[in-house]
């Protein structure tokens, strides 16, 4: 016979007894565990939107302090330029030179300030992606026209390989280069002597892999990770002469997001430093509706 026919009614009612009060703090202690996780999730939920209003003034405050330094750094530059044209009269090489120097202060600073401003506009949802067709032939003459000043007044060859055999590309054109821009300074930044080398080449059948490479001071893998990160810099004597924002190279993390694609680095101390970005030939419809 089965145990439970052995025991007497009394034993059974007992049994009975124990099973209800031990369902019963069962489900007294699910329902305390319910409700802590329904106060876990209400106190996420409050997180979560102070955390939006935070980010959300951040950007606004951003955007506001960008557009407001605009102006003045404007009015610096038009000033810098009627000085050095001698409109107003001739300038000594010492005024000259403390002109310049004025001039490329108030272009990092400018540099500076749009770099928060697109940071503020990304953050905030308002960046557009503007797709079209054009040639790399054209990218790369409009690239070399921009950085030739500054290259003819150092030691470095800023050379373009000609994209051969390459197709026109459907994208955003202006964000590309902007991409690039930043990887070209960057790399004139850190090389003293030598060479910094643009190219293009498919990956696959339907990428393309823009690289700016350099023979630069590198950097250590250890710190290839942080990179793109916003407000990243490389902790090297050189770095603390230069000035930025770090964020350059995060803009253009989030850029080529924006494009489809993604960058990368590889890099070597002493040996130099390879930045590249690879996007699709054609950026996908809903990429660009999204934007």
């Amino acid at each position: 016979m089965a145990e439970s026919e052995n025991l007497t009614h009394a034993e059974q009612a007992a049994l009975i007894a124990q099973l209800q009060s031990e369902s019963a703090a069962l489900r007294e202690e699910l329902e305390e565990t319910n409700q802590g996780v329904l106060a876990l999730y209400a106190e996420l939920d409050n997180q979560a939107d102070e955390l939006r209003q935070a980010s959300d003034l951040k950007s606004r405050f951003l955007s506001y302090m960008s557009h407001e330094f605009r102006t003045p750094l404007g009015s610096i530059l038009s000033i810098t330029s009627l000085l050095s044209d001698e409109l107003d009269g001739p300038l000594s090489p010492e005024q000259h030179r403390q002109v310049a120097f004025v001039s490329t202060a108030a272009r990092e600073l400018s540099d500076m300030v749009d770099d928060l401003l697109d940071l503020a506009k990304i953050e905030a949802g308002r960046i557009s992606i503007s797709p079209a067709w054009f040639d790399m032939l054209d990218l790369f003459s409009a690239l070399r026209g921009m950085f030739r000043p500054i290259v003819d007044a150092r030691a470095v060859d800023l050379i373009f390989e000609e994209p051969v055999g390459l197709p026109r590309l459907y994208t955003d054109d202006k964000k590309l280069a902007q991409i690039l821009r930043n990887f070209i300074s960057n790399s004139l930044k850190f090389t003293a002597r030598g060479e910094v080398r643009v190219s293009a080449q498919l990956e696959g059948t339907d990428r393309v892999r823009f690289a700016v490479s350099d023979t630069g001071i590198g950097i250590a893998a250890e710190l290839h990770d942080t990179l793109f990160e916003d407000f990243s810099q490389i902790d090297s004597p050189l770095q603390k002469r230069l000035r930025g924002t770090g964020l350059g190279l995060s803009l253009c993390k989030r850029f080529a997001a924006l494009l489809g694609g993604e960058v990368g680095v590889q890099s070597e101390p002493g040996v130099g430093s390879l930045f590249f970005v690879i996007i699709p030939l054609a950026i996908a419809a809903e990429v660009a509706d999204e934007n």
